[in-house]
């Protein structure tokens, strides 16, 4: 038994010793700006904001429905705000504004409490995206730690190997001038994530959370392509925006 004992640590010391940097290399999202918009994290910001639309989602691919629209777009709208670059108007509920404004002025509002009539903000920029690719599995299999088949068999074999999952998306991004209706700049951001199943997802990212109709993708190699190609989107936005915008 102490000999089995030690050909099990001696062949995982092994696996370790020559499948750790693939493992690692594997776990590691990358996106691609087409216009490329620098890969360095956005520095801290406190100066004057640009103010901005978005709009809603043009979903195109084959895999994503209106849904996946929906919560991509209220995570690049977070993101933005995040950012503090950004001033972001909401356009999706100004029904629900217009309506607080008409019961401010109707008489029936306790006085001096309410939304007052024109006072919504217009947003000198819009941002337009449009969804692609979506492949939350792109391609998957059996392999080994190393990436060179399974190592081993039977419950050592199920140990060391494991299945891989891809998982892919892209959009096209346009920055519009309000004014003018004219195309400030556009490009396309894609993000891709590899992951061993069941792995390395605790933490990747941190706080905030998918948007609606993603939550299917919590924990997954597509949760990871999705929020590299949102990340990429807010640098690419905030770092081609003409200076002369950001004036709030």
């Amino acid at each position: 038994m102490r000999n089995w004992t030690l050909i099990i640590v001696f062949v995982l010391f092994i696996a370790a010793q020559t499948g750790c940097a693939t493992v690692e290399g594997i776990n590691q999202p990358t996106a691609r700006v087409d216009n490329d918009a620098g890969t360095q994290p956005l520095p801290p910001y406190s100066g004057p904001k640009a103010r901005i639309a978005v709009a809603d989602f043009d979903v195109k691919a084959a895999k994503a429905g209106g849904e996946i629209g929906t919560g991509l777009r209220e995570m690049l709208v977070t993101a933005l705000v995040n950012s503090s670059r950004f001033s972001v108007v909401e356009r999706q509920v100004l029904n629900a504004l217009m309506q607080e404004q008409e019961l401010g002025i109707s008489g029936a509002a306790a006085g001096g409490s309410g939304a007052q009539r024109g006072q919504i903000k217009t947003a000198d920029l819009i941002v337009t995206a449009a969804v692609t690719e979506f492949e939350p599995q792109a391609s998957g299999g059996g392999g080994g730690i190393g990436g060179g088949g399974s190592v081993g068999s039977g419950v050592l074999g199920g140990l060391i190997g494991a299945a891989m999952n891809k998982s892919h998306m892209a959009m096209d991004i346009r920055i519009i001038d309000a004014s003018t209706s004219e195309v400030l700049a556009a490009t396309r951001v894609q993000g891709s994530a590899s992951d061993v199943a069941g792995g390395f997802m605790a933490g990747f990212f941190g706080g905030w959370g998918l948007g609606g109709g993603l939550s299917m993708y919590a924990n997954t190699p597509m949760e990871k392509a999705i929020r590299v190609c949102i990340i990429e989107a807010v640098k690419y936005i905030s770092q081609t925006i003409p200076a002369n915008y950001y004036k709030y």
